[in-house]
């Protein structure tokens, strides 16, 4: 029996934690994608509010004058 068998057997979560480090490991590489998804999120996040965002204020406003009264 190797040591590596002994070790698995003596813990059974030892096998779980190889694959989850050998998971992070593995995606820990992908900077530039990771860059890439959060510029092209910020810049949609910064299109729907021009777009969007005169259409919200004027709602929120709407909203709050009738929720006060005036």
């Amino acid at each position: 029996m190797t040591a590596r068998t002994q070790e698995h057997r003596r813990r059974p979560w030892y096998d779980v934690t190889t694959r989850f480090r050998a998971f992070i490991d593995d995606e820990a590489g992908d900077v530039p994608g990771w860059v890439l998804v959060t510029l092209m999120t910020a810049g949609l996040v910064v299109l729907i509010w021009a777009v969007a965002g005169p259409a919200l204020t004027s709602l929120f406003e709407q909203a709050i004058q009738r929720v006060s009264g005036l």
